[in-house]
This record gives C-alpha cells, sequence and structure tokens, in this order.
C-alpha cells in the first residue's frame, strides 16, 4: 500500500468516514459560531464583560457536566449520545437565532441559551473523543486520528473567516441560524455510524449505577499515573499558557508588532498545526509521551519570544513550531489514551481528562491579566513562558510518561471489519 493510501485507509471505514463528516460540520458551525456570537451580543447592545459573561455562561455548565457525560458515554451507544448532543445544540442555537432575527434578544436570554449549550457539549465531548477507536481497527488508529486532527485545523482556519462573512453581509442572526443549521446536518451525518457501530456486550448481572461508574472512573484515573501526571501537568499548562498567550498577549503585541502582525502569528500557530498532521499520517509515532511532552515544550518559545524579543518573523515561525508541537503531543496523547485505557471506560477516561485540563484555565485568565499591570506585560508573559517549557519537560520525570508504549497492534477486530465499505 502507497504511503497515500495508508494515511487514507480510514476513510474505507464507511462508519468513520461518516463520523469524520460529522464532526467536520461541527467544528466549522462552532467556530464560525464564536464570531457570530460576539457580534450578536454587540448587535443587542452588549459590552465586552457582557460578551465574557455570555462566553463564561457556556464554559461553566460544560465544564460541570463532563463526568456526567463520560458515563453516559461509557453507558450507552457513544454515536446516540453524540446526536442527542448535536440535536439540541440546533435547537438551542435556532432559538437563539430567531431571537436576534426578529430583534427581540436580550442579554439574559443569550446568556441562558449558552448555559444550555454549554451543557449540551459536556454530555456529548466524552463521547465524541471516545469514539474513533470503536470506528476503525488499532492499525488505523493513527491515521484516523490525524484525519480528525487535520479536519479540526482547516476548519480552525476556515471558520472564523465564514463566521466573519456571514455577519458582514446577511449580519449574526443568520450567521448564528448557519450554525444551527450545521449542528442538525452534523446529527443527521451520525445515523449511518449508528447503524454500522457494534452493539456493546450486555454486562453481567445487574448493572451499577451512574455514580458507582462515575468512581470507577475516578479509581481508574488516580490509579493510572501517565494519566493523571499528565492531566495536572496540563491543568498548570492551560491556564499558564492560555492566560498569557490569550490576556497578555494581544495587548503586548499591539505595544509591539501590532495588531495586524498578531493576527499572522495566530495563523502561523494554525498553520503549524496543520502541517503538523500531514507529516503524523505517515511517521508512526513510537512511545507517544515520550515525543508528546517535549513537543508540547515548544509552546513556550514564542512567549518567551513575545516578552523578549517581539519580532515579527522569530514569532511567526516560534507560533509555527508551538502549533505543530501541540498536535504531536495532541496524536501521541490519543493514542496512548485510546490504545491503553479500556473501551468501556475510555469516554469517563477523556471526561476526567478535560476536566482536569480546564479546571483552572479560567483562574489563569483572571489572575495573570492583573500580574501584568502590575509588573509589567513582558516579564509576566515571560515568566510565564518559562513555567511552560519547565513544567511541560519536568512531566518526563515520571518514568510512566516516559517509558509508555504503544499497543502492540493485533489483527482487524471482526466487528470493525465489518464496518468496512466493500
Amino acid at each position: 500500500m502507497s504511503p497515500a493510501a495508508e494515511a487514507l485507509a480510514p476513510l474505507r471505514h464507511r462508519a468513520f468516514a461518516w463520523y469524520l463528516a460529522s464532526r467536520t460540520a461541527n467544528l466549522l458551525g462552532s467556530t464560525a459560531a464564536l464570531v457570530a456570537m460576539a457580534f450578536a451580543v454587540l448587535d443587542v447592545g452588549g459590552s465586552a464583560t457582557a460578551l465574557g459573561q455570555v462566553l463564561a455562561a457556556r464554559i461553566l455548565p460544560m465544564t460541570l457536566l463532563l463526568l456526567f457525560g463520560g458515563v453516559v458515554a461509557d453507558r450507552l451507544p457513544r454515536a446516540l449520545v453524540l446526536q442527542v448532543s448535536n440535536l439540541s445544540s440546533a435547537a438551542l442555537q435556532g432559538a437563539t437565532a430567531v431571537l436576534l432575527l426578529t430583534g427581540d434578544a436580550r442579554l439574559w436570554q443569550l446568556v441562558a441559551l449558552q448555559a444550555l449549550q454549554g451543557a449540551a457539549s459536556g454530555v456529548g465531548f466524552p463521547a465524541m473523543a471516545g469514539m474513533v477507536p470503536t470506528l476503525v481497527p488499532s492499525s488505523a488508529l493513527q491515521p484516523a486520528n490525524a484525519l480528525v486532527s487535520m479536519s479540526r485545523g482547516l476548519t480552525t482556519i476556515l471558520g472564523p473567516s465564514l463566521g466573519t462573512l456571514l455577519v458582514v453581509t446577511v449580519g449574526s442572526g443568520w450567521a448564528v441560524l448557519a450554525d444551527a443549521a450545521l449542528w442538525g446536518v452534523a446529527a443527521l451525518l451520525l445515523l449511518p455510524v449508528r447503524r454500522a457501530t457494534p452493539a456493546r456486550p450486555t454486562p453481567d448481572g445487574p448493572r451499577a449505577s451512574p455514580l458507582s461508574e462515575l468512581r470507577e472512573g475516578w479509581v481508574l484515573f488516580r490509579s493510572t499515573t501517565w494519566l493523571w501526571v499528565v492531566v495536572a501537568a496540563f491543568g498548570v499548562l492551560n491556564a499558564v499558557g492560555s492566560g498569557a498567550w490569550l490576556t497578555l498577549g494581544p495587548a503586548l503585541a499591539g505595544e509591539t508588532i501590532g495588531r495586524a502582525a498578531w493576527g499572522w502569528v495566530l495563523s502561523a500557530e494554525a498553520a503549524g498545526a496543520v502541517v503538523a498532521t500531514v507529516v503524523l499520517l505517515r511517521v508512526r509515532l513510537g512511545r507517544p509521551l515520550l515525543v508528546g511532552m517535549p513537543a508540547v515544550a515548544l509552546l513556550a518559545l514564542p512567549l518567551v519570544l513575545l516578552g523578549t524579543v517581539p519580532h515579527t518573523g522569530l514569532l511567526i515561525a516560534a507560533a509555527a513550531l508551538a502549533g505543530a508541537g501541540l498536535e504531536v503531543f495532541g496524536m501521541g496523547w490519543n493514542l496512548a489514551m485510546q490504545e491503553n485505557i479500556e473501551e468501556s471506560q475510555l469516554s469517563r477516561a477523556y471526561s476526567y481528562d478535560a476536566l482536569g485540563s480546564m479546571a483552572a484555565v479560567p483562574l489563569g485568565q483572571l489572575a495573570i491579566g492583573p500580574l501584568g499591570d502590575r509588573f509589567g506585560y513582558a516579564s509576566v508573559i515571560t515568566v510565564c513562558g518559562v513555567a511552560v517549557g519547565v513544567v511541560a519537560l519536568g512531566v518526563l520525570g515520571s518514568r510512566a510518561v516516559r517509558t509508555l508504549p504503544r499497543r502492540p497492534q493485533p489483527p482487524a477486530r471482526p466487528d470493525v471489519v465489518a464496518v468496512d465499505a466493500g
């Protein structure tokens, strides 16, 4: 099989191809909606503070319901859980669009609807994250994850442009309505996945309660050293790194390289991720975390450069490397999870991962801004960059992280082969 054919081999599995199409529609609508909702809030007379309230209203219930979503996705067919989540988001965004288009929207209504959509996403995310291993054989996991990453990277680049175009040409209400339609399309595209995905075996005896299964997930999390060590590290990395990059980055860039150049830097980060995905379609990772954590350390480069030598060309190159590094880690992490966690517990593992990684992000964003005002943007963002590098490389001090291998690839399972085309 040629390298190109091997890279695209997961698409021969019909269920995975439909899943990828659904996830692409989902991601395109979500990224476009970020722009649309920002202008929608402004259109109803909101301020930057109001926009922050709307965004926080979505994130908080999503974070709180991640663990519940993990339990649900490990109990029920994941395609069904994700389909219901998508349909709920379609209805909620549709209601938001109607309010905007009729001129009846109020800020409290937008906050409430976004909170409900965040809840739907919190329930659906663990199901979405745990589906890939059920749709392709283990030998195709890396190229399958690479195709998912490529879809995410391309929609990250195209989505905001689409959202901006719709807002400028037809208005924020119609842009939100387009997002609702894409959520509906994503749900419809999951119908073939539900039909093709093999049914899970029925457990012997009475099934454990959801609370018991939640505790099982916690026992798995705390007893799997490489899992909790990396998640704990990312709790720090996301709080410090995203807080510095997203809070202080635009302000410091405006004082140094300029706003237009900052846009190029952000685009370079996304482009670096896409390039890394293309490489990962052909290059097999051996020890996923031994490679992944040094790749994460590349996130320190643009932070340190912005704080010390804010030169546009250097920052573009550093951001591209950081984007590539984050994509390499993402691949390594998904392989580590999908090959070393039992499929019956995978969604719960992903839910604890997401909760631990995201919980401290708001704290970092709230704390780093005042620190920048007190000690100077350049100094704080430089210290944050150094901290990111130290934490990322420090994780390799754990033997469980360094030595975690790829799982040997067994012959394709009969239940997965049955999903193949032809």
